[in-house]
């Protein structure tokens, strides 16, 4: 993840503070709500940095048969990201 926790829990806040302003959630416990809009947007934050981690570890596996056909680690890393992102249906 490329953003530092300390921003997601502001950006939490702004989102919160603009639902309410635009009347479009109301709530009775304000750190209750933040704290889940924060857990969603971390969550969906880290979706690429998973996909990553299972990337390396895929070409952990096949480390020989890439020598083989001499395949560079990072053409083999976008194809398989790629793969795995169309597979999934994510948006990165």
């Amino acid at each position: 993840m490329y953003l530092p926790r300390e921003y997601v829990a502001y950006m939490g806040r702004q989102l919160m503070k603009r639902l309410t302003e635009e009347g479009l959630i109301q709530f009775e416990q304000p750190e209750y709500v933040n704290e889940v809009i924060m857990q969603v947007v971390l969550d969906e934050l880290s979706v690429e940095d998973r996909i990553n981690d299972e990337v390396r570890r895929i070409l952990e596996e096949h480390t020989d048969q890439m020598r083989q056909l001499g395949a560079t680690y990072e053409d083999a890393f976008k194809a398989i990201k790629k793969q795995i992102v169309r597979e999934r249906k994510i948006v990165l």
